[in-house]
């Protein structure tokens, strides 16, 4: 009886072995070949490096015809739109009779040549990487006070956002009240997003766009820095840190998420009893696991489309602003609190100011960067990308966590620990969605200062609520 106990006990220790450091276990960064993105014509050509300014000026060409297509959607003979069902609010999609007002809004009230001065606020410039133009703006301290440290931070945006999210909590983080740590901000749009060119190849997606960036920080002159990332941001900002940790100081997330191989386990593990492992806030937005597959299937139907034929939704999206609108705005609506699917206008309003919500479609809509933007879906979710195994490599740089009331993207505490290894805060707010920079700017920023002033003072590591 001993010996068989002594066999059960190491054939046991042998396969948690066998687990943890084979198909669970930690993967090694790869090395990435440089890249190039740029149109074949040009590819041996020598690179302009220098940094150009830039300001946003649309041609009034492309605002006639803007509204030339609004004025037709808006009439009586080219209103095509089909009248929600009774009763019915967002849970179809957008509604129709709120997607009138907002377009009506649009074409008489809505002023862009007023909004685009204030995009312009900040200094923006352009500058080629890996063969393609990159927008962004540089945004250093405008304040007298002496902060005893000023820190480069990378922001990193996503879809369907633009750098127009970090718009309000720009001031916060230059000019901080009660902080001794300020920084010197880079906010770039995406490749393929707004004023940032598009890949002329495939194969761009959130891995090459980590080498993209570290090249984009090195080129201003950063050899280290820091990043904060929400959405496709967070994924690009944790692969970033997990190739380049020589480089990457310390990540800020307000979407902590993970793939890693035993993030799986924790889940199915929690699942059988929750509230071992978890906290009691986290548990209802994650168990039972029905309620959460429930929520990912009503609202990923998007990713699948932009995941296989972003080109054949780009078509329709690139020629109806009406159907632009809807397609992004309704994300502010459930991806900001689900609940508001029963309202008739979304919850939008009056929660949002509904020319700040058409300042980013109209950035989709200058540019005409629809299609581009959701190619990202398409070369993210690939063999090839997924053949860099990232996924397992975990975080070994300073990490900390904003967990936003309604952002059902976002993980546990619980969850990401075999991703982030340095996890040093993790905090819980009660108030804010998906889109955090632009919903609860003083939230956000607030908690971007108390991790890097956390992190400066060589703190423990904590849990919070703000």
């Amino acid at each position: 009886m001993g010996k068989l106990l002594i066999v059960s006990v190491g054939l046991l220790v042998v396969f948690t072995a066998w687990l943890l450091y084979g198909p669970f276990g930690d993967g090694e960064p790869p090395k990435l070949p440089d890249f190039y993105w740029g149109p074949k014509t040009k590819e041996n050509q020598k690179e302009d490096t220098t940094i150009r300014p830039f300001k946003i000026n649309i041609d009034e060409k492309i605002l006639a015809d803007l509204k030339t297509r609004l004025k037709l959607e808006l009439s009586p003979e080219g209103n095509r739109l089909t009248p929600p069902l009774e009763g019915i609010g967002f849970e179809y999609g957008f509604n129709t009779k709120f997607l009138k007002t907002v377009t009506t809004h649009w074409l008489e009230k809505y002023d862009w040549r007023a909004r685009e001065k204030l995009l312009n606020k900040y200094p923006q410039f352009k500058t080629s990487i890996n063969g393609i133009d990159i927008h962004f703006q540089h945004v250093k301290s405008q304040s007298k006070k002496q902060y005893k440290q000023t820190r480069p931070l990378l922001l990193l945006h996503g879809w369907p956002g633009s750098f127009f999210e970090f718009q309000k909590v720009i001031p916060l983080l230059t000019d901080p009240v009660d902080s001794d740590t300020n920084f010197e901000l880079l906010i770039p749009s995406l490749p393929g997003y707004g004023f940032s060119e598009r890949s002329h190849r495939p194969g761009l997606g959130a891995v090459e766009m980590a080498q993209l960036f570290l090249k984009f920080m090195q080129r201003l002159g950063h050899e280290k820095f820091y990043i904060q990332g929400g959405d496709w941001g967070s994924l690009i900002g944790t692969h970033m840190a997990a190739l380049y940790p020589e480089h990457v100081v310390a990540l800020h997330l307000n979407m902590c998420t993970s793939s890693h191989p035993r993030a799986h386990l924790r889940i199915l593990i929690a699942s059988l009893y929750p509230s071992l492992f978890m906290n009691e806030v986290d548990i209802p937005k994650h168990y039972p696991l029905s309620n959460l597959i429930t929520k990912l299937l009503e609202e990923l139907g998007y990713f699948h489309i932009q995941a296989t034929k972003p080109d054949t939704v780009g078509v329709a999206l690139s020629n109806s602003p009406s159907g632009l609108a809807a397609y992004i705005i309704e994300k502010f609506s459930t991806w900001t609190n689900m609940e508001w699917r029963k309202k008739e206008n979304g919850g939008l309003i009056p929660y949002y100011q509904l020319d700040e919500l058409l300042d980013n479609v109209m950035i989709y809509w200058v540019s005409n960067s629809i299609t581009s933007s959701t190619r990202l879906y398409s070369e993210t979710l690939t063999k090839r990308e997924f053949a860099w195994d990232l996924d397992r490599v975990p975080v070994r740089i300073p990490v900390g966590c904003l967990s936003v009331a309604s952002d059902f993207a976002s993980m546990s505490e619980f969850h990401v620990k075999d991703k982030f290894h340095q996890l040093i805060s993790y905090t819980r707010s009660n108030k804010g969605g998906h889109f955090a920079a632009f919903e609860i700017p003083e939230i956000f920023a607030k908690d971007v200062l108390n991790f890097i002033n956390l992190l400066e003072q060589k703190a423990k590591p904590r849990t919070s609520e703000l």
